[in-house]
């Protein structure tokens, strides 16, 4: 064995892809431990739909990860095949240079990751190179391709990937992050004139990235994960595995139909959820957590899902994806909110306005100071200079006027810094208010109304800080947002009378082990409502 193949297959103590931090937010690199379950998980499903057989044991599968970044799936996908065609291709020097020549293929996301990944899967930045592990690439680029492409205007924005023109159009000396497998009308053609014409991928694998900047960052960011995995599904490979933020199972701007197609593709074999992000990348705080699913495009059922979070893990379990149209992450959830629907009562959304309930911005400020007199009307408004209230013209309101003179509750339209199902108990939530007929809101709240009396409004809002309701609500709410939507699956009640946590698990039949799963779930509200 020559000294540069045995370079490529000893160990690396300590490995140094746990080491290497991510440049930004499209390149999360992702650690070998993950790559590994992901691949495992892969190998499951191939030796069951072939008779026991072992995928790394086949000289002719074929794998591409088309947004390689450190190349740790490349890597370990080489060392698996490396061990598994021992017996097949004796000779080592021979053995990986069929590997890396046949076998192994990738498309690098930015210069610097193609240069990463080359490292990584031939010990050179040059496949050609004197120190490459491969002996027979008359290229420098290998088996993993890249090649700085520009994106294609559609006026403002980016016709592929939604790419501002006004960040991205002169981009000089910098990356343009116009990621070459999503910017183009042909995917199959593209990767014809890449890797030949009669190329066909048993396993597309990877860890895509998962935004687009909008400018402003945060909020404004537009994810493009999504992308990647549509594409990927048209080159029609027999298994696509890839982790990618959870956002997608019950909301993300611009997920709906892409939720729709994955709920209902009963190709989807096998789904890990992990709602904590950092369990799988330490320091990367995604809010709604991450996963990895397996399609496999001869599968045609439910299923297999698991949720892990820290040492809780519940599943496998045999899921149908579409049974509502977001999908419920934790199956002992799924069983409770059954008990509840089966009453078929109308939901507490019906109670709710939508978003800006009155036409005022968080941030506005165009009213006075003291109470409202003739022909003007009370405002409330928070805002990072805390909570406080005034007085406006009446006649300047135009939306959901009908709601003024009546009594109403002001919910917070999002929740605690935390909220989001990534950290628990969560409040999800914030503390309703009681307003007052001739008051309106600005946009920091949604409102519930019109209600008859201030009594049964200060029913309603405590009905809001029961953890039976704070946790139908978490069954949608998957990120700090709490908009009208995710009150779906909350029924309405007689407001006539209180609603406590246990009237509410006696009428819906919760029992003691589903009342300590709740507790579990959901933090303690006290009874106190905000002071508007």
């Amino acid at each position: 064995m020559s000294t540069q193949a045995g370079f490529a297959l000893r160990g690396r103590n300590p490995d140094v892809l746990t080491c290497i931090a991510n440049l930004s937010n499209d390149e999360v690199f992702t650690p070998p431990e993950l790559a590994n379950r992901m691949l495992d998980t892969l190998t499951e499903a191939w030796a069951a739909d072939h008779n026991g057989a072992n995928l790394w044991a086949d000289k002719t599968a074929k794998f591409l990860d088309p947004f390689t970044k450190s190349g740790v799936f490349l890597r370990e996908i080489t060392n698996r095949l490396t061990k598994g065609l021992a017996n097949e291709i004796p000779d080592l020097e021979e053995r990986v240079d069929h590997i890396l020549m046949e076998q192994v293929f990738g498309i690098g996301i930015t210069y610097l990751t193609s240069l990463l990944a080359r490292r990584s899967l031939y010990c050179s930045k040059y496949a050609n190179g004197e120190h490459s592990v491969a002996r027979s690439f008359t290229t420098e680029s290998g088996n993993v391709w890249f090649e700085r492409m520009e994106h294609t205007w559609d006026v403002a924005k980016c016709k592929y990937c939604g790419a501002p023109r006004t960040i991205f159009e002169n981009r000089k000396g910098l990356e343009t992050h116009a990621y070459s497998f999503i910017h183009t009308d042909d995917i199959k053609t593209r990767v014809a004139e890449l890797f030949g014409d009669d190329m066909q991928f048993d396993v597309i694998i990877g860890n895509p990235p998962y935004q687009m900047t909008g400018g402003g960052g945060g909020t404004n960011d537009s994810s493009i994960y999504h992308l990647f995995v549509e594409q990927a599904m048209r080159l029609e490979p027999r298994y696509l595995s890839m982790v990618i933020p959870s956002r997608w199972m019950a909301g993300g701007r611009g997920m709906d139909d892409f939720r729709a197609t994955m709920l209902g593709d009963r190709h989807v074999r096998t789904l890990v959820d992990y709602p904590d992000s950092a369990q799988v990348f330490p320091g990367v705080d995604l809010k709604s957590g991450v996963c990895f699913f397996l399609w496999d495009s001869e599968h045609d059922g439910n299923c297999a899902v698991t949720l892990i979070r820290g040492d809780d893990i519940v599943g496998p379990t045999n899921r149908k994806l579409d049974e509502y149209d977001v999908f419920i992450r934790d199956a002992r959830a799924a069983a409770i909110l059954k008990k509840v629907l089966k009453h078929k009562e109308t939901s507490f959304s019906d109670l709710l306005t939508g978003d800006t309930p009155f036409g005022l911005a968080t941030n506005f400020a165009a009213f006075k100071p003291g109470e409202p007199g003739d022909r003007e009307v009370k405002v409330y408004a928070s805002s990072n200079a805390g909570r406080r209230s005034g007085r406006m013209k009446r006649a300047l309101i135009t939306k959901n006027t009908h709601l003024i003179d009546s009594w109403k509750v002001l919910a917070p339209k999002a929740g605690p810094g935390n909220s989001g199902g990534h950290v628990l108990p969560d409040a999800v939530l914030g503390k309703p208010g009681v307003a007052e007929p001739n008051s309106v809101c600005t946009q920091t709240w949604i409102v519930a109304g019109p209600l008859k009396s201030k009594k049964q409004a200060e029913i309603v809002a405590r009905y809001l800080q029961t953890s039976f309701v704070r946790f139908l609500v978490s069954l949608r709410k998957i990120s700090q947002d709490a908009m009208k939507g995710v009150y779906r699956w909350v029924p309405q009640q007689d407001w006539s009378q209180n609603w406590t946590d246990e009237t509410l698990y006696k009428k819906y039949g919760i029992t003691k082990d589903e009342k300590a799963f709740i507790d579990r779930m959901i933090r303690p509200m006290d009874a106190e409502l905000f002071d508007v």
